[in-house]
């Protein structure tokens, strides 16, 4: 999955796949997290968020199911 770089003290980079409704983080410790069952709709709001960290604890943390790949 194809991910762009971020400015954010948390968060290194994001993408989305849209095939699979998959969310990928890269945090800045190196961690690569995937969220499954991620809308659409939700992943357009992340990736417009003015802290990309705060919509992360508020949106996505704890409410979507997720795996750990790198």
């Amino acid at each position: 999955m194809e991910r762009k770089s971020i400015s954010s003290s948390m968060i290194r980079s994001i993408g989305y796949d849209e095939s699979t409704s998959t969310l990928e983080i890269e945090f800045n410790s190196g961690a690569v997290w995937h969220y499954h069952d991620f809308p659409l709709t939700s992943w357009y709001e992340f990736d417009g968020a003015e802290s990309h960290g705060k919509f992360f604890h508020s949106s996505i943390k704890n409410n979507y199911r997720e795996s750990q790949v790198g």
